[in-house]
C-alpha cells in the first residue's frame, strides 16, 4: 500500500468513521491520489462523493466540485463540516455571511472543498479567484449533463473543459457520474478530458433495493397502501404531473401520512421549507415531480414510488437510487399503464429534438416498458441494460411472486384482428368491448357487433385484455398514433405474428399475494432493524432529531440511520468503544459522543 493510500485509510476512520472502502471506492482514490485523470460512472449509493473528498483532504491543496445541484452543494457542506473539514459552497442561495466565510478560507488557502455551480465558475471574477487559490483537482459531478447522449443534457457544463485549463494548466480533472451508457461515456471523455481518462465503470447492482412493478388499477390506491408498509419511514413519491403531486400528498395526509409536495410551480419558498423538513425530520415522505430529489444527499430514504411510469431506464436508475443509500434495505414500486405509454411516446414525437435523438429516446423507453413487462428476474433484466449479468437476485416481485408466460400467440393474432377489422382508428377500450363482446353505445354505433372478432375474447376477462394490448405495444407488435386520438395499428413485426410466420410469448397476469399490512410491517421492521434494541433505538433517534432541530441541519448529518442502529445493538459502553461504531469519527465522537452514550447507558439493558 502506498504511503498516500495508507494516509487515505487513516482519514476514512478518523474524520468518516468508516471501517473500509466500499467496493470499487479504493482503486479510485488510489488513481486520484496518483494524479490520473479520472471518468468514474458509479451507482447512486455507492460513494462516489468519497471518491474526491478523501482525496481532497489526504493532500495539500484546493478541489473545487462542480455540481449543478445546489442541495447536494449545501447537505455535503454541513456533512462535512460536522466531520472536521473545511468545506463551502458559492452559491446564490448562502447568506452573505457565509460567502464571507468561505471567501476568507479561500484567501487563507484553508479551505479543502468548494462547491459551485458551472454557471458561477464560469464567471470570470470566479476564474480569476480560483486562479490564484493553489485548485489541484477539479470534480465535475453528475457528468452526464456534458453529454447530448445524456438523459439531462445541459449547456452550460460544455464548458467546462475550457475552464479547468484556464484555472490551472495541469490541473487534474475528474468526472463522475450514476448513469452513462457507451455513446455518453465517449462523450464525456470528449468534451472534459484533453487525453482519454483513466475510466472506471463500477457494477449497477444495488443489491439493497427491491425492485417491484404493477399495472395501474386504482393507482392512488395502489400508492397509498405502499406507503401505509412503510409506517413512520422516509420516502418519495414520484409524479408525473404538478396537479397529481399535491392530489396525492393531500390524499396522504388525509391517511394519517406526514406528506408534503414538491414540484417547480411551487412558491420557492415553500419549495425550500419542504425539502428542510423532509431533511431534517424522520418519517415525511415527499410527493413530488423529478425536479425533486437530484442532490438530495439523504441517505436513510426507505422506499421510492413512481405513481406514473419514469422518461426511460435511465432516469429509472436514478430515481430509484435515492432509497437505501445507507446500504440497510429499501423498497421501490413503479405504477405503469398504458396512459404512461401513450404520454411517454407523444413527449418523445412533439419534442423538438433531432430525428437521431428521438430514436434513441424510443429504444430507451423501449427498454423500460420491457423491464415493466419482463418475464424474468427484474434485476437481470435491469442490470442487463447496462451490459452486466447476474443470477435471478430473489429480491424482486418477479423472484418473489413468481411469474407464468404462455403462448400468446392467439390472443395477438384475435387482438390485432380486431384493430385490423376496425380500420386501425380506435383505441383500446373499444377493441377490449369488441373482443370481450361487450355491447357499448360505441360498439353499436359502428356496428362492431358485428364483425367475426365481436366475442372472440369472452373467455378472458377485460383486465386481462388490457394486460395483453400493453404487452404487445411494449414488444413492439402494436402502435399508437398519438395525432389522432391514439388509435391502434399493427406494425410490421405484428404483421408477422398475424400472418402466423411468428409466435409470441408473454407474461401471465399473477394473482398477488394475500399479504397482510401486519405481516409486511414486521417483515421490513426486522430487515432494517436486525438485532437492535427497538426501544433504545427510538430514543437514539428522539436525541438525534433533538440535536439536528437545534443545528437546523439534516438528521444524518448528527448520525446516520445506520450509525444509530449499530449503537443500538452493540450498546458501547464507552467512547472508545463507540468510535468503533460505523460513522462516528472523532469530530461526531468530540460533539456528540457523550450525549448518545448517556441515553445509552440510561436505557435498560435487553
Amino acid at each position: 500500500m502506498s504511503a498516500s493510500l495508507a494516509t487515505a485509510h487513516d482519514l476514512l476512520h478518523s474524520v468518516f468513521g468508516f471501517g473500509g472502502f466500499r467496493p470499487g471506492q479504493e482503486e479510485i482514490v488510489q488513481a486520484v491520489l496518483d494524479g490520473e485523470d479520472v471518468l468514474a460512472i458509479m451507482p447512486t449509493g455507492s460513494g462516489k462523493s468519497l471518491c474526491y473528498q478523501l482525496p481532497a483532504i489526504a493532500r495539500p491543496g484546493l478541489t473545487v466540485v462542480v455540481s449543478p445541484l445546489i442541495a447536494l452543494m449545501r447537505d455535503q457542506v454541513r456533512a462535512l463540516s460536522a466531520a472536521g473539514v473545511a468545506a463551502g459552497s458559492l452559491n446564490s442561495s448562502n447568506e452573505p455571511a457565509e460567502n464571507g466565510r468561505v471567501m476568507k478560507l479561500l484567501r487563507q488557502r484553508e479551505l479543502r472543498l468548494l462547491y459551485v455551480a458551472p454557471e458561477r465558475l464560469a464567471r470570470p471574477d470566479t476564474v480569476e479567484m480560483l486562479c490564484e487559490s493553489d485548485v489541484r483537482l477539479m470534480a465535475i459531478d453528475e457528468a452526464h449533463c456534458v453529454s447530448q447522449w445524456g438523459h439531462d443534457f445541459r449547456p452550460e457544463y460544455l464548458s467546462l473543459g475550457t475552464l479547468g485549463r484556464q484555472i490551472g494548466g495541469k490541473l487534474q480533472t475528474m468526472a463522475l457520474t450514476a448513469t452513462a451508457d457507451g455513446p455518453t461515456r465517449s462523450d464525456i471523455a470528449d468534451k472534459l478530458f484533453d487525453k482519454p481518462p483513466r475510466t472506471f465503470v463500477r457494477s449497477f447492482d444495488r443489491p439493497n433495493l427491491k425492485l417491484a412493478f404493477r399495472s395501474k388499477e386504482r393507482s392512488s390506491r395502489q400508492v397509498v397502501a405502499f406507503v401505509r408498509e412503510h409506517p413512520a419511514e422516509s420516502g418519495i413519491v414520484y409524479c408525473a404531473s404538478r396537479r397529481k403531486v399535491e392530489e396525492l400528498a393531500e390524499t396522504l395526509r388525509k391517511e394519517g401520512v406526514d406528506a408534503l409536495p414538491y414540484h417547480a410551480g411551487l412558491d420557492k419558498a415553500v419549495r425550500d421549507r419542504n425539502q428542510d423538513t423532509f431533511q431534517q425530520k424522520d418519517g415525511v415522505v415527499m410527493t413530488a415531480t423529478v425536479a425533486f430529489g437530484m442532490g438530495i444527499d439523504k441517505p436513510d430514504v426507505r422506499f421510492v414510488c413512481h405513481a406514473d411510469l419514469p422518461a426511460n431506464v435511465e432516469a429509472y436508475y436514478q430515481e430509484i437510487g435515492r432509497a437505501g443509500r445507507d446500504g440497510l434495505p429499501a423498497d421501490t414500486l413503479t405504477l405503469y399503464g398504458l396512459g404512461d405509454m401513450q404520454l411517454r411516446r407523444m413527449q418523445i414525437e412533439q419534442s423538438e429534438t433531432p430525428d437521431e435523438r428521438k430514436r434513441v429516446e424510443r429504444q430507451r423507453l423501449n427498454a423500460l416498458l420491457a423491464l415493466a413487462e419482463a418475464p424474468r428476474c427484474r434485476r437481470q433484466t435491469l442490470l442487463a441494460y447496462f451490459g452486466e449479468s447476474s443470477e435471478p437476485c430473489g429480491n424482486c416481485d418477479l423472484c418473489q411472486e413468481g411469474v407464468e408466460r404462455f403462448d400468446a400467440t392467439i390472443e395477438a393474432q384475435k387482438a390485432m384482428s380486431a384493430i385490423v377489422r376496425t380500420g386501425e382508428r380506435f383505441g383500446m377500450e373499444h377493441l377490449v368491448a369488441i373482443l370481450t363482446g361487450d355491447s357499448t353505445d360505441n360498439v353499436q354505433r359502428y356496428n362492431h357487433h358485428k364483425l367475426p372478432t365481436f366475442g372472440v375474447g369472452k373467455d378472458r376477462k377485460a383486465a386481462e385484455w388490457r394486460s395483453i394490448f400493453r404487452q404487445l405495444s411494449a414488444t413492439g407488435l402494436i402502435q399508437q398514433d398519438f395525432l389522432e386520438h391514439g388509435r391502434w395499428f399493427v406494425t410490421d413485426a405484428g404483421w408477422q405474428v398475424l400472418k402466423g410466420s411468428q409466435r409470441i410469448e408473454l407474461r401471465k397476469e399473477m394473482a398477488q399475494p394475500k399479504t397482510s399490512r401486519r405481516e409486511k410491517k414486521a417483515a421490513a421492521a426486522s430487515l432494517v432493524v436486525g438485532d437492535a434494541d427497538s426501544a433504545l433505538l427510538t430514543a437514539l433517534k428522539g436525541l438525534r432529531a433533538k440535536l439536528a432541530q437545534a443545528q437546523r441541519v439534516p438528521a444524518y448529518v448528527v448520525f446516520s440511520d445506520r450509525t444509530l442502529i449499530e449503537l443500538a445493538t452493540h450498546r458501547p459502553d464507552s467512547l472508545r468503544a463507540m468510535r468503533e461504531i460505523h460513522g462516528v469519527g472523532d469530530a461526531k465522537l468530540e460533539r456528540y459522543g457523550a450525549a448518545f452514550l448517556e441515553v445509552i447507558q440510561g436505557s435498560a439493558s435487553p
